[in-house]
């Protein structure tokens, strides 16, 4: 990077640190530091429970997903405007009317106090894996662009994350979360612009969807359904909606953000807009990453985007006759989209691209891996051909991004720990001012624990599957416990207990034993903990 983008990156991250702290500079109770005292306006909500889930890795890896596999991944999110419509018509107002800090503490007011442990340890196990994951996603950024070990990046964002979220709470993390899914969506407008502008003079944007087209990097609705395709239709509509449902009704992370409106309504407005704003987002996303994919159409990439791997390729004898395939295939790639646009025959273009993927898959052989550059091809472009200034903006996004996420999954997991197991089980009648310094310990330990576990991250592949894979190992039966609180009022908690070991042993069943999509874990973990609470046998009075 260049001194003009150092200096957009480091005053993007100053002021959204201090912006957070000063709008947080009067949080003196536990309710301030958990729950912000339940004052936030509907749009600092919206943009929040948004920033939370537009983490670095839908900027770093959703981009690349669409350049490898096309844009078929925003199907997985079709589902999500149902789950909002259900969560604000049903799930807002209970968690809202019972006056809870945690939507674990429900269950225990709904069923019993095993049940509200045994939910809130899977959700720290859970969100206590995902969370290195997220801090992982910008060490990929500076390994990149500098070279530097990814645990200097680790340490850095989690230092700079944990300062403010400890510091200020839920509210610092609120208000810094407004201001970065503000940063976020001007650097996602821009490197879709300039994807277009860098395209060659002679094609256009509507010559470029064509060629994206061609390549099926377009295909954004899928109707054919498949148990075991990830991504089609009716995956995206039922098993995203339950995923959804899930991670905006059961996880402590989304929960927290609209426990913290001050009033029901603002709460619904919050999750109504995202149902309304996701899909686009996720669509501009895609789309840049198909745009990226035109873009090294007529410009020459590397044959592997992970410098690292590139360079281990190209110590071995192989790697020239592999380079040369490799630049034979590009040549006929890019004449074959040539005359595609022209209106010829373009059978160039597919022979091209496989002959690309060929090598390609050759010279990760030659390093005893697979491809594996996924989340590297969106920040090879930025960093190669994007100008000075435009760069800074655009890693001002991904660090936002991260930032956000993170600091909502700590904020989040140290609510869990306090409310929920800490002052549950171990320091009941303490003053209010213990717990208030309880959360701060709490926040300060998981922070260390997501430094930690980064590098959990590496050879994952796909960041943005390998996160949402994980959590569908165990949102399915927390969905399905909260639905037989919300919808089986008979239900007690020992079958509701009973029901969730089930459920979860359904799902690791299914991870470990079948090759259906990980998007159905979800439908299946939920019916199961369902089934067995309702043929639970009732104590006999």
């Amino acid at each position: 990077m260049r001194p003009l983008d150092w200096a957009v990156l480091a005053a993007s991250l100053a002021f959204i640190i201090a912006y957070g702290l000063w709008k947080s500079r009067r949080t003196s109770t536990t309710s301030d530091y958990l729950l912000a005292g339940r004052q936030m306006p509907w749009y600092a909500m919206a943009l929040s429970i948004m920033a939370t889930q537009a983490s670095a890795i839908t900027f770093i890896s959703t981009t690349g997903q669409a350049y490898m596999d096309g844009m078929r991944f925003v199907q997985f999110y079709f589902g999500l405007p149902l789950a909002m419509i259900l969560i604000s018509a049903f799930v807002v107002p209970a968690f809202h009317g019972s006056g809870v800090y945690t939507a674990y503490e429900y269950l225990e007011q709904r069923f019993d106090a095993k049940t509200r442990a045994l939910v809130s340890v899977i959700f720290l196990i859970q969100r206590g894996l995902a969370v290195g994951v997220a801090l992982y996603a910008p060490a990929i950024v500076l390994a990149v662009i500098f070279g530097w070990p990814e645990e200097w990046t680790t340490v850095i964002m989690g230092v700079l994350t944990v300062f403010y979220t400890a510091a200020g709470g839920v509210k610092a993390v609120t208000w810094t979360d407004f201001q970065q899914m503000l940063i976020m969506m001007a650097g996602l407008c821009t490197a879709l612009i300039m994807a277009v502008w860098m395209l060659p003079s002679d094609v256009s944007f509507t010559g470029a969807l064509t060629v994206a087209g061609a390549a099926g990097r377009l295909n954004a609705v899928v109707t054919s359904f498949d148990w075991n395709d990830r991504y089609n239709v009716w995956n995206g509509l039922l098993g995203g909606m339950f995923l959804a449902l899930a991670y905006f009704g059961c996880d402590q992370s989304q929960v927290q953000r609209y426990l913290t409106g001050r009033s029901i309504a603002q709460s619904r407005l919050s999750l109504l807009f995202n149902a309304v704003a996701k899909i686009p987002m996720q669509f501009l996303i895609l789309l840049t990453g198909a745009v990226v994919f035109v873009f090294y159409t007529f410009e020459k990439p590397p044959l592997l985007f992970h410098a690292r791997e590139l360079e281990a390729a190209q110590k071995h004898a192989g790697y020239a006759q592999v380079s040369e395939r490799f630049d034979r295939g590009f040549e006929l790639r890019r004449t074959g989209a040539r005359d595609l646009l022209a209106g010829k025959d373009s059978g160039g273009f597919t022979r091209g691209q496989r002959a690309i993927d060929e090598a390609r898959r050759d010279a990760a052989r030659l390093t005893g891996e697979t491809v594996n550059d996924t989340n590297y091809v969106f920040l090879t472009f930025v960093t190669t051909y994007l100008p000075a200034g435009v760069v800074g903006l655009i890693m001002a996004a991904i660090f936002a991004a991260a930032m956000s996420t993170i600091s909502a999954e700590i904020n989040s997991l140290a609510t869990v720990s306090v409310i929920d197991i800490y002052r549950r089980f171990l320091a009941r009648d303490a003053p209010d001012r213990h717990y208030l310094s309880a959360s701060r310990w709490f926040t300060l330990f998981w922070g260390i624990y997501a430094v930690a576990t980064a590098r959990l991250g590496r050879g994952l592949g796909s960041l943005i599957e390998a996160v949402n894979q994980l959590g569908s190992l165990f949102y399915g039966s927390m969905l399905g416990v909260f639905v037989v609180a919300f919808l089986f009022k008979r239900v007690g908690g020992t079958a509701a207990f009973a029901g969730m070991l089930v459920g979860q042993a359904v799902i690791f069943a299914a991870a470990k034993f079948t090759s259906i999509s990980f998007l159905w874990f979800n439908v299946i973990g939920c019916l199961a903990v369902v089934a067995v609470a309702l043929a639970w046998p009732r104590p006999s009075r």
